[in-house]
């Protein structure tokens, strides 16, 4: 693997690392749309997606809400779904590693997150009579050079956990034991309880939730059975 294979890989998980809090929010970063944007990028979209909808069940559990601690899985969703449609075939094991290691990266990333907001207080902080004085230049220059570094930020750790995990992986691959079909059903219905536990204390924290999940569930039930839209 050399620069080139990490460098638009790196670019991607800036670009979705950074719509997670400073620009522009649009939901680019959920896993799903993430992991099949890697997906699509190195070739193989439809396993992107596989991926993201699995890191997608476990990301449920995180509400991104304000200024808390959590996981960030723009950048995360990219280095799982590229380090999982890098084995072409996806063998036993690959998705349970991949989701391992969009696991890891997640939790360093929101990590970054926390590093990077004491370094925006301490840029305020240090041009606070600006601000007090209602400078627009200086208002402006915090905002793009935070938005900067947020970009860096993501963009420098998808390139570091995809050089890093992308070889770690196919080296596990190569003794990994479990057939195939048991590997995807442990790491599906591990990331299915995880979604689960979510929606259950959902139900009990919003009021008329039930109903709501429950229209939408039996909508989707009768797409289905009926073959989709159009048919």
């Amino acid at each position: 693997m050399n620069l080139l294979d990490v460098l638009p890989v790196a670019l991607l998980g800036g670009l979705l690392g950074l719509d997670v809090v400073s620009f522009p929010q649009a939901m680019l970063s959920r896993p799903i749309v993430a992991a099949t944007a890697a997906g699509a990028l190195l070739g193989d979209p439809a396993g992107g997606l596989l991926i993201g909808a699995v890191l997608e069940l476990i990301a449920l559990e995180t509400l991104p809400f304000g200024a808390s601690r959590y996981p960030e899985w723009g950048s995360a969703a990219v280095v799982g779904g590229g380090i999982f449609v890098h084995e072409a075939v996806h063998p036993a094991g690959a998705m349970a590693l991949a989701i391992i290691g969009a696991l890891a990266t997640a939790m360093l990333s929101g990590w970054s997150m926390v590093k990077l907001r004491e370094l925006n207080a301490r840029w305020a902080t240090s041009r606070r009579d600006a601000l007090d004085a209602g400078a627009r230049g200086t208002v402006i220059g915090l905002q793009l050079m935070g938005m900067t570094a947020d970009l860096v930020r993501g963009a420098v750790l998808t390139a570091v956990a995809y050089a890093l995990l992308t070889p770690t992986m196919h080296a596990a691959l190569e003794v990994w034991g479990a057939d195939v079909r048991i590997s995807r059903a442990v790491a599906v219905v591990a990331a299915a309880s995880v979604a689960l536990a979510a929606v259950w204390k959902i139900f009990h924290a919003v009021p008329g939730v039930r109903w709501i999940f429950g229209a939408g569930f039996g909508i989707g039930v009768v797409i289905v059975w009926t073959g989709g839209f159009g048919t």
